[in-house]
């Protein structure tokens, strides 16, 4: 049965959010490039979402084990404080390359599938809904995931493939107005829209 991948499944939101879907009775694969504890999914495979290499033949496992998903979840970020001439262009390439690179990799490499199967969802977290010079990298990444869903939207929109981030207004911390468990009921929201409904950003503004 096809269900639902999470990359960059982290202990916040990447978790929260392949709970929710297991909850529904899907199977959940987690990938993330610390390989998360067997028993926190049905299958977690360990891949550099930055190494197209590596995070393809990892898809290509959840592939191989569960058919083409459902969902997929981008949940990579490199969070770092930086200024305007703190980094490099190597570095900032290396911040991109996890923000929003593995995401255009996993796109192209699954995308396709999905149509093929009817569509699905394609979902990203995202974040930083106004730039801010103190984190210069992550306000590029985060723009950069908005332009990615509308190309994705425009790409394979009509074949039935949902395109959307979920952006955070604030940092993510369980207990809080930005507590990861409820921000995961809106993938699950997201995903369950009728095509007619469908929306490409959704403001978590925090859990009132």
């Amino acid at each position: 049965m096809p269900g639902a991948v999470v990359i960059g499944a982290g202990p916040g939101i990447g978790l929260s959010v392949g709970r929710r879907f297991a909850r529904e009775g899907l199977p959940v694969a987690l990938i993330a490039r610390n390989r998360p504890s067997p028993d926190l999914a049905d299958l977690t495979v360990a891949a550099d979402c930055t190494d197209e290499t590596e995070l393809r033949a990892a898809l290509d496992k959840v592939v191989a084990e569960f058919g083409t998903p459902d969902v997929v979840v981008y949940n990579a970020a490199k969070i770092a404080a930086d200024r305007i001439g703190d980094l490099s262009l190597r570095e900032h390439q290396e911040a991109w390359a996890v923000n929003v690179g593995g995401a255009i990799s996993a796109a192209a490499h699954l995308a396709p599938a999905m149509v093929a199967n009817g569509g699905g969802s394609f979902l990203i977290t995202g974040g930083m809904p106004e730039t801010k010079p103190d984190y210069v990298s992550l306000s590029l990444g985060k723009a950069g995931v908005r332009a990615l869903v509308s190309l994705l939207d425009q790409t394979y929109g009509a074949g039935g493939l949902h395109a959307a981030t979920v952006t955070v207004y604030g940092p993510v911390a369980p207990g809080t107005a930005y507590d990861p468990g409820e921000i995961a009921e809106e993938y699950w929201a997201l995903h369950q829209q009728p095509r007619g409904e469908w929306i490409h950003e959704l403001d978590y503004t925090g859990a009132v």
